[in-house]
């Protein structure tokens, strides 16, 4: 062969893992073109958000309310969910608070239900809630692998399979909050990755089943994201575990998110029709190399956390 030339690039692992790093820190939602104006595509939409009373999920919330859209947020405690929304109500959105425990199944058609009849359909479903956990694999105990699993995973069934036939009449959004963790495990995260494993299994299916029918699905995997408040709840499974492994993210190495930039890509992914949104985008690198050599992924992981 004539006229052609190959170049190899060879990637060393100490280059390889500080490529994979990369600082969040400095992102606004400004520098970043946060869609907090109004957006045609989201007006009088409904979106049903869980957990939308505090943290990521209240800010997703308050994104797509912004971008004209009409809001049920969903939570466990009455009180907060009615601040909430009527704290967002006073900006001008049009929110309807509603207290509900996605652990149980007469909850979750309650709140389904309650969203129709307000408003008349539904277009978004964000599976927001859920919580983390720390601690060492062994000393997990399989009754907290249970807990953790029907709230991530089996909350996130229920919410989806309660609204579907109202999403199939709209063509509607499914947006499942993933983690990292959903593609890659981790030390000292007790039963969290696997919880997320199963939620971006999940999130598949509904990609290859629904996906014909015009449902669009979107899974979420960020890494962690900045904190302007303590956690709602408390991390359980803390004893006996590294000090850094206590923060967010389990202590991986990369910058903190922004979540009010997150917000504003999760609404971007939705009118694109995006089946993933990874950030850092960079750790789809990392996510690859752990399918193909598996002993490079977890040196890798190892070296990160």
């Amino acid at each position: 062969m004539t006229g052609y030339s190959v170049r190899v690039c060879v990637i060393r692992p100490r280059h390889l893992r500080s490529w994979l790093l990369f600082d969040f820190s400095h992102l606004t939602s400004s520098e970043t073109g946060n869609k907090s104006k109004m957006n045609h595509y989201w007006q009088n939409k409904v979106v049903l958000v869980t957990g939308g009373s505090s943290g990521l999920g209240r800010i997703i919330a308050e994104s797509f309310g912004r971008a004209g859209a009409r809001l049920a947020i969903a939570a466990l405690e009455e009180a907060d969910v009615r601040q909430a929304a009527g704290e967002m109500q006073n900006t001008g959105i049009e929110t309807v608070a509603i207290c509900a425990d996605i652990t149980k199944q007469q909850d979750v058609e309650r709140m389904t239900t309650e969203t129709v009849s307000h408003y008349g359909q539904l277009d978004v479903l964000v599976n927001n809630a859920g919580r983390s956990m720390r601690g060492k694999l062994l000393d997990t105990m399989p009754e907290q692998f249970q807990s953790l699993f029907d709230l991530n995973v089996l909350g996130t069934i229920r919410c989806t399979q309660a609204a579907m036939p109202h999403l199939l009449k709209t063509r509607g959004h499914i947006v499942n909050i993933g983690s990292l963790a959903a593609k890659s495990a981790s030390r000292w995260v007790g039963a969290y990755p696997v919880s997320k494993f199963a939620v971006a299994a999940f999130s598949q299916q509904l990609r290859l089943e629904l996906g014909p029918e015009g449902i669009h699905t979107l899974l979420v995997c960020p890494g962690p994201i900045k904190r302007d408040s303590e956690r709602l709840y408390p991390l359980e499974g803390t004893t006996g575990i590294p000090q850094d492994a206590l923060k967010p993210g389990a202590g991986v190495k990369v910058g903190k998110i922004d979540p009010q930039w997150l917000a504003a890509r999760i609404l971007d992914a939705c009118e694109r029709r995006k089946p993933e949104l990874v950030v850092p985008a960079r750790a789809r690198l990392l996510f690859a190399i752990a399918q193909i050599f598996p002993s490079l992924g977890d040196w890798l992981v190892l070296r990160n956390t």
